[in-house]
């Protein structure tokens, strides 16, 4: 068999993508607008290895295969063979279709591949998987973000508003929620660059720290706090959320955080931040969730090894149960799904706006990376595949109250 035929009849005959083989055989519909070209038997080898999305990404950041067309296109013509993990009789078949191919091809995965050391979750594991995804580098991460360096879901006040717009509306809202008023203290744990420290502290007149495991992230922080003049109501520190203060904070914002614990890491990360809370303060808490219960806590092989280690994605009712049974009484979510697309739609056009400069600034393996996970990433918001979720919750005080107002935030 062809090396296009292979791959065609993996994706089968109902995928509207042309695949175009190393040996010049061609496979898929004539008419397709993108298509996967083999460039190396190498790339066959990796599949045979690894069935699946993780075979697919080693080619494709080797560059042993490549996109012709839009990569998201593509991501999108074949969603319902990537987002359905294969059965173990499907890989074998697969395996076998390609053992020929591995034994006079095979390599070893890709160096960018990340196993973190040490005891899952330990302060110094969890150092080394943020060091691996956020540390890359500050000026990589400003092409892609643009001037906010907000590297978490926006929310966009019309369909056609700037990325900068909308990330400006996600912290007003994030604010809007947590009830934030001049002199208030704010903590922000996973602050990231500190956008939301920096909108609390310049809008709002708040006294904001934020914590950050990325010493990359931190540094560029406190320099550009200083740069706006917000010394003095704005902090960014290279710290464990584990370590923060245990002062008294009015509100607390968690954004983009609690994908990187564990399930069992939950009871004592919102016991821990209830407990850095005044009565009636409140908790924002902002991640990428699952739509559904999941059947195992595996996460995809490729986001796993190449992107965030050791991340786990949790249902939005087990994250509202775990609160309300560590501290808090939660009084709203909404699901921010569509807006996380269209966020990723924008990072996505930025890295191609800037791709030569990034390639340059980080290697063009790691700039494949960000470009594969970003565009899959989209197409599983995109398939409610993922979901993004902001609850909030409050601290009553001891009689049962709330603080909150009747109605709105």
């Amino acid at each position: 068999m062809r090396v296009a035929e292979i791959l065609g009849s993996v994706l089968g005959p109902d995928v509207p993508v042309r695949v175009i083989g190393y040996d010049g055989s061609k496979s898929g519909p004539d008419t397709a607008s993108v298509a996967l070209r083999i460039v190396s038997p190498r790339a066959l080898a990796r599949l045979a290895t690894a069935p699946g999305t993780l075979g697919m990404a080693r080619a494709y950041v080797t560059g042993e295969l490549e996109v012709e067309g839009d990569l998201h296109a593509l991501l999108v013509a074949v969603a319902g063979l990537t987002m359905a993990p294969m059965t173990t009789a499907e890989k074998v078949r697969i395996a076998r279709r390609m053992l020929p191919l591995w034994v006079r091809h095979h390599q070893p995965p890709p160096e960018l591949e990340f196993r973190p050391p040490g005891r899952l979750h330990s302060k110094r594991r969890d150092a080394k998987v943020i060091s691996h995804h956020y540390d890359v580098s500050n000026r990589f991460y400003g092409w892609v973000l643009g001037p906010s360096m907000a590297y978490t879901c926006a929310c966009y006040p019309t369909a056609d508003a700037t990325l900068e717009e909308a990330q400006a509306t996600k912290f007003e809202l994030v604010t809007n929620k947590l009830g934030l008023r001049s002199g208030m203290r704010l903590l922000d744990v996973g602050c990231g660059w500190g956008g939301m420290v920096m909108h609390a502290a310049a809008e709002h007149g708040v006294k904001a720290l934020g914590v950050t495991l990325s010493r990359n992230q931190a540094e560029w922080a406190q320099a550009e706090i200083t740069r706006r003049g917000l010394d003095g109501l704005a902090e960014v520190r290279h710290l464990d959320y584990r370590d923060a203060p245990e002062h008294e904070f009015d509100a607390i914002s968690s954004i983009g955080l609690t994908e990187h614990l564990g399930a069992e890491a939950l009871p004592g990360y919102f016991s821990s931040l209830a407990g850095r809370l005044v009565e009636g303060g409140r908790l924002l808490n902002h991640c990428i969730t699952q739509p559904h219960t999941p059947h195992s806590r595996r996460t995809d092989p490729f986001i796993n090894r190449y992107v965030f280690p050791d991340g786990q994605l949790h249902t939005v009712g087990h994250l509202v149960s775990v609160m309300n049974d560590h501290g808090f009484e939660v009084r709203h979510e909404e699901n921010l799904r569509e807006h996380y697309a269209m966020t990723l739609r924008d990072w996505g056009s930025n890295l191609e706006d800037n791709w030569e400069a990034a390639v340059a600034e980080v290697g063009e393996g790691r700039a494949r990376v960000w470009r594969l996970y970003m565009a899959a990433s989209r197409v599983g918001f995109e398939r409610n595949n993922i979901q993004l979720h902001q609850v909030l919750g409050v601290k009553v005080d001891r009689d049962g109250s709330s603080g909150m107002p009747l109605r709105g935030w």
